[in-house]
């Protein structure tokens, strides 16, 4: 097992989002900008789910370590759903019901998973959703192609948020494991519950904000056909990386059976040379593969 790297919330971080970034940033793709985007229409209410999942627990927690791993936790979600929040403030200016989009996650995670659901299922699906998140960052940022045409602001941002993940990614499943004692039919089953709901949330968000960029019914599926290919298709942004999502379902699996990604170093290496999160990202870049 590899051993984990520090866990440290970093705050008040400047991605130039009041910039003039373009209304499809991700070269001028409509499809792949908001398929995106509407991820980060999700976060906001994402991070706070997983917080709340987590700290069901956190008073049960015995061991020093995982518990100051849970402090930074919690942090660290936190400054992602400030930052994306700020990201999102540029879909609403832009005509995307950004609160109606929250809404539908807020409605789905507090009003039926919190509600309906085990304490112990939804820190489970936290713990898929961790596992989700980390293996997206390596399909992101160890291959070149994937975001090499997207504005370099939105890329930093991405950077910084795919980075953490990889410094957090067993603590929700150390959570699960040591002090909730999910069992295995359980983990694995919310990752399938995890996998298939926020793939299609995904699809209909950006279904939604394509309509609202004012493209027609024809023209969207046009743009889906395509982008299916480019999110499923053998090495997509989805499937580049099947391997390690199939190792959640192994007995016995652990996040840090597998190290973080090349691309952690370079970025961590960058941010604390220069403290910048945009030339940190420009630096996860260059080293791309």
């Amino acid at each position: 097992m590899s051993s984990s790297p520090s866990i440290i919330p970093r705050e008040k971080l400047d991605f130039g989002l009041q910039g003039d970034i373009p209304r499809f940033w991700f070269g001028g793709d409509p499809f792949k900008t908001r398929f995106v985007d509407a991820m980060s229409t999700i976060f906001p209410e994402g991070e706070r789910y997983f917080i709340t999942c987590v700290r069901d627990f956190r008073d049960q927690v015995t061991d020093p370590k995982l518990k100051q791993e849970v402090t930074d936790f919690i942090r660290q979600e936190g400054q992602h759903g400030i930052i994306h929040s700020q990201f999102n403030e540029r879909l609403k200016a832009q005509g995307i019901d950004v609160d109606k989009l929250e809404g539908m996650t807020r409605s789905f995670l507090f009003g039926f998973m919190r509600r309906f659901m085990p304490k112990k299922h939804t820190l489970a699906s936290t713990a898929a959703c961790e596992h989700l998140t980390a293996i997206m960052a390596q399909t992101f940022f160890e291959r070149k192609e994937m975001l090499a045409s997207a504005d370099h602001r939105v890329h930093a941002m991405y950077a910084w948020h795919a980075m953490e993940e990889m410094e957090h990614k067993a603590v929700a499943f150390d959570v699960m494991q040591k002090v909730a004692k999910v069992g295995y039919l359980r983990r694995v089953y919310t990752l399938v519950e995890v996998t298939l709901g926020f793939n299609l949330q995904i699809l209909i968000y950006t279904r939604l904000m394509l309509k609202s960029d004012g493209f027609s019914r024809l023209q969207r599926l046009k743009m889906l056909a395509k982008g299916l290919w480019w999110i499923y298709g053998p090495g997509g942004m989805f499937t580049g990386n099947l391997k390690p999502y199939l190792h959640y379902y192994k007995p016995g699996f652990h996040p840090w059976h597998e190290a973080e990604t090349p691309s952690y170093h370079r970025w961590l290496e960058a941010f604390n040379r220069t403290g910048d999160p945009i030339e940190a990202g420009r630096a996860v870049f260059a080293g791309g593969i």
